[in-house]
């Protein structure tokens, strides 16, 4: 009889990866709410939404009102949104030319532990930036600083930083993406952004994640000539094929409600791919 261990390191999930588009924060946010009941539920299997947003402003479990500097005029004069979510970390920005992924993953049976999904998310922002001769790392033993960072002033290799005496990591660091997820049961919702190509000035809207004293990059301000998002997308689901051993099957589903066309025919008739 096989035992726990090796059932474990057996499993391998499949996984419905949809790409949307652009989608608005709350049909996005509405959306993920939905699929996370049904996966916790085991009605539906393993599923990753990749989108853009609209400009939005996005708060955290943590995010604390000083981080957020312009007023509700401003931001709506700029054309963007706020909304609070029920995601770890504090304040962030999403917007036109960033990959956002929205993974609805139950990470049981093989997989039940927060900090290493949390580097899994990382891994994957990782490899997206070195398809494009980006060296991308995280910083170590830090909850301020999770997340996926560069070094400017040599992009194509990441070294992780030394630390100084006030505690902070040394040199000219950039995040290239972000990091905040819930956990329900083990179910997962949120997820990562990665700067593609976005517009860096919206940053200056908030201190983004709280952290002042480093900034924000893109693969296109790090001087690549960047594919279109859905592109990004595509290969975004190749990594998460390999970091989560799957069998990930990519989308183009176009709406949130054609994601729901798909799930529904597989509530309906049982056919649960990847449920466990």
């Amino acid at each position: 009889m096989p035992t726990l261990h090796e059932d474990r390191s057996a499993f391998r999930r499949t996984i419905d990866a949809h790409w949307l588009g652009r989608v608005s924060y709350d049909d996005a946010h509405q959306l993920q709410e939905d699929l996370l009941a049904a996966r916790i539920e085991k009605r539906i299997g393993d599923t990753i939404l990749f989108l853009e947003h609209p400009p939005v402003l996005t708060l955290g479990r943590g995010a604390k009102p000083h981080n957020i500097l312009l007023s509700q005029e401003e931001q709506a004069t700029r054309g963007m949104t706020l909304h609070e979510t029920g995601r770890g970390g504090d304040v962030t920005y999403h917007g036109p030319g960033q990959l956002v992924a929205y993974p609805i993953l139950d990470l049981n049976p093989d997989r039940p532990d927060i900090r290493r999904y949390v580097r899994d998310l990382a891994t994957i922002m990782e490899a997206l930036a070195a398809d494009e001769g980006i060296g991308a790392g995280v910083i170590s033993g830090s909850q301020k600083y999770i997340g996926v960072w560069v070094n400017r002033a040599r992009p194509s290799v990441w070294e992780e930083p030394a630390i100084g005496d006030d505690g902070e990591p040394i040199g000219d660091l950039a995040k290239l993406g972000a990091i905040g997820v819930r956990v329900s049961r083990w179910c997962t919702m949120h997820g990562f952004a990665f700067n593609v190509s976005t517009d860096l000035a919206h940053f200056q809207a908030i201190i983004p994640c709280g952290i002042a004293t480093k900034g924000v990059t893109s693969l296109a301000a790090l001087g690549c000539t960047v594919p279109a998002l859905a592109e990004v997308a595509a290969r975004a689901s190749v990594h998460f094929a390999r970091i989560f051993s799957a069998e990930v099957a990519f989308h183009r589903a176009g709406s949130p409600e054609d994601v729901r066309l798909r799930v529904t025919p597989k509530v309906v008739a049982g056919e649960l791919s990847g449920a466990p």
